[in-house]
């Protein structure tokens, strides 16, 4: 076969821009950080980088919900923890006075703290977290209770808001006010509170001086109590599933981070010295190139 001198300079060109092409694959892996920037360049890191990057974005939006879920408990832990005092300071004083020493200005003086005391139990009640009612059930947008303590909504146990923190994996945040304040009864709207019913009795057996009824309370009143224990213990062990799933959810993320990172991320020592090695062979073929086209019918004609 006949060698002609355009086929030694179209081979030299196609070699030049395949050197070339190489040393501007490591010029661009130098330049972006990543193995590839197209699929085309390797499919089944990219694939890979694809799955990857799914879990890791899931992983990231499960503790965003855990951390709103953790939110909405620590808010539902802290008014609980204040009705527990609202409750216990009513016990104290229903103990003071169911005593026969307490005169009638002593019992009237507790009536109006225990009045005080239902009004800020009320206002626990529509206690609200980023404008949504913690006790409300699904109807977050309406307060529970007005502050003599009737129901404003139907609410029943099962209006449970779950919040997704793991493939399959659900939990209740919240508390419904029925659950809460009327002994764990479904309520109605415009009933009264099995809970503010009982300090109402208190208020009422206080105005009437009767030291042996005010004392007849007490049982009421713990039984109450041991309801609110009830609910918060839920909470707690819940917050507790809640801190655990985050711990594993951290370890994931960094895990499936690392594991992104070994599949796009490139080798910069080994890029370097790649590029390096590229650069030679194209300033060899330059040279080559130059030598091969160099000659030509003028340089004979003299």
């Amino acid at each position: 076969m006949r060698i002609t001198n355009n086929m030694l300079i179209n081979n030299m060109l196609a070699n030049l821009n395949t050197n070339l092409t190489r040393m501007n694959k490591y010029q661009n892996q130098l330049a972006t950080g990543k193995k590839i920037t197209l699929p085309s360049d390797d499919p089944i890191v990219a694939s890979r980088a694809l799955k990857l990057r799914t879990d890791v974005a899931e992983i990231d939006q499960y503790l965003r919900n855990v951390d709103d879920a953790t939110s909405w408990m620590e808010i539902t832990e802290s008014t609980l923890a204040q009705i527990g005092d609202v409750m216990q300071r009513l016990r104290e004083i229903t103990v003071q006075g169911s005593t026969g020493t307490t005169t009638p200005d002593d019992l009237d003086k507790i009536k109006k703290e225990a009045e005080q005391l239902k009004i800020q139990m009320t206002h626990l009640a529509n206690t609200t977290y980023a404008g949504r009612y913690i006790f409300s059930g699904y109807k977050t947008d309406k307060p529970l209770m007005d502050e003599s303590g009737t129901f404003l909504i139907d609410i029943a146990n099962s209006e449970q808001i779950m919040y997704e923190i793991g493939i399959g994996d659900d939990i209740n945040i919240n508390v419904t006010g029925s659950d809460l304040f009327n002994s764990g009864t479904d309520a109605a709207a415009g009933s009264t509170s099995s809970l503010i019913g009982v300090i109402d009795a208190l208020i009422a057996a206080l105005g009437s001086g009767d030291h042996n009824a005010v004392g007849n309370m007490l049982s009421q009143i713990d039984v109450e109590m041991n309801n609110i224990l009830r609910v918060r213990s839920g909470v707690g062990a819940r917050m507790n599933r809640l801190e655990l799933t985050a711990n594993r959810l951290e370890e994931d993320y960094i895990n499936f981070t690392k594991l992104m990172s070994k599949n796009e991320d490139v080798d910069i020592a080994e890029a370097i010295m790649y590029l390096q090695n590229e650069e030679y062979v194209y300033r060899a073929s330059l040279s080559a190139g130059a030598r091969v086209i160099q000659p030509s019918l003028i340089d004979f004609l003299r």
